[in-house]
């Protein structure tokens, strides 16, 4: 439960209100599609759609929203979803086998572009939000029902088997044009929950064995960094989005039990790693310390290479930054959502960095929350496509980001009071994805 003293401290109430506006009013109310990036002009995003539906039942426990409110914006996207075609033609569809297309028309939610890929991990956030609602909306009602029920039929669409190649190993995605993408998640980073859900599904399931495939280069990626021994992924967003419903305290896997810790203890360690690493500052960016870091997938400046601190650095716009230097995209450039998605697992460091980014970069915080990105550093004066420079703060993001706003609300709630983990807890799906991965120990071996 929360520390209300240190969440007003932190401001994590105003902050999670206004996160959650971000999903009741840029939504489109007609089919629950939520936009990639606001408030520059954009497509929906089908991982967006799904932690709106994640955020849509925290709102109605604060108080943001009344049930009834929250019941119709949920079946009017569900129904959406259920209804929009599923086809394996190039264009006019929405998705395919159960699964969607990474980007959808926000108006008529077909695919939007021949080069959006029908994806694997976006889906799985997707389906993610869709069981939030299916354990939440749990009344008698006959519009809660119908949000079981639709909700029920959508995971049970999915043909994860369809999307699994040689030992169970998920692909990235899949084109009408050109087929499966030649690349398929494995090691350690944010699809963990695709072979959770993949796992867990009753109709059409990974194949045993699609766990330890995942697992199979752990060992590449377990090591020491930092001051913290742990799987490693240079941006925070692979230690955090899955998490997002999954709750992995004292609960493990065959390779967690072997270095007796969870992947909640793993993403602490992370987060402790990105704070010791924005101390040592190798880079010399602007800001960097204990009370300001959050590498992670986000908006960026400018792709502009130039010099800045006697040395020849590349800045860039969207790229998954991580702790590690210019190998890792680390431009200077930092996303307060990785560090406010951290309050569950380190809120001794990362609420006193929300509440001293909120006092000294003031203009990162608007209408929605935090927007996407900042960099303190960037102070060039060349074009910016997007944000502005600010003399003193350096570059300023001018959109907030779907996928981002989604992870930060979900985080300040599971921290608060463990919400969306509560109702995922109960999923049966959920409990037999684990299960059939290996897990045990914790809640998982609780009757419900």
């Amino acid at each position: 439960m929360e520390d209300q003293e240190i969440a007003d401290a932190s401001g994590l109430e105003d902050l999670e209100h206004r996160t959650f506006a971000f999903f009741w009013e840029t939504a489109n109310p007609a089919n629950g599609l939520v936009p990639d990036r606001y408030p520059t002009p954009s497509f929906a995003s089908v991982a967006a759609v799904g932690f709106g539906l994640t955020a849509y039942p925290i709102g109605v426990e604060r108080g943001y929203v009344t049930r009834a409110q929250a019941v119709e914006r949920v079946l009017a996207t569900l129904k959406f979803f259920r209804d929009a075609p599923q086809a394996s033609g190039a264009i006019k569809a929405t998705g395919y086998k159960g699964f969607y297309y990474h980007f959808l028309d926000m108006k008529t939610g077909l695919r939007f572009s021949p080069k959006v890929e029908l994806s694997t991990i976006d889906t799985a956030l997707f389906i993610a939000g869709v069981l939030v609602c299916e354990g939440y909306f749990d009344g008698k009602t006959p519009a809660e029902a119908e949000i079981r029920r639709i909700a029920d039929a959508l995971y049970r669409r999915v043909d994860w088997a369809w999307a699994s190649r040689a030992g169970g190993a998920v692909a990235l995605g899949w084109t009408p044009e050109r087929g499966f993408h030649p690349m398929y998640w494995h090691g350690y980073n944010e699809a963990m929950i695709i072979y959770l859900l993949g796992l867990g599904s009753p109709t059409h399931p990974l194949a045993d064995g699609a766990w330890q495939r995942w697992t199979t280069d752990y060992e590449l990626a377990w090591g020491t960094a930092h001051g913290q021994t742990y799987l490693r992924f240079p941006p925070l967003f692979g230690h955090q989005f899955s998490h997002v419903w999954v709750d992995f305290r004292g609960v493990r896997d065959a390779f967690m039990r072997e270095q007796g810790i969870d992947y909640f203890e793993n993403t602490r360690r992370a987060t402790y790693a990105q704070q010791a690493y924005a101390i040592e500052n190798p880079m010399h960016w602007k800001g960097y310390g204990a009370t300001l870091f959050g590498l992670s997938a986000s908006d960026g400046p400018a792709n502009l290479r130039t010099e800045w601190d006697g040395k020849m650095r590349q800045f860039r716009r969207y790229a998954a930054r991580g702790m590690g230097g210019a190998e890792t995209y680390d431009d200077g450039t930092l996303s307060p959502s990785a560090l406010v998605s951290s309050a569950p697992f380190a809120p001794e460091i990362v609420l006193p960095a929300v509440a001293e980014l909120k006092e000294h970069y003031g203009a990162v915080y608007s209408t929605y929350g935090f927007v996407d990105a900042f960099n303190p550093s960037f102070d060039f004066d060349v074009p910016i496509k997007n944000g502005r420079r600010i003399p003193g703060l350096g570059w300023v993001d001018g959109d907030y980001l779907g996928i981002d706003e989604g992870s930060t609300i979900a985080m300040i709630e599971n921290y608060r009071s463990d919400f969306v983990w509560r109702v995922m807890r109960n999923s049966p799906y959920l409990r037999q994805g684990l299960a059939r991965a290996g897990f045990s120990g914790g809640w998982l071996d609780k009757a419900r």
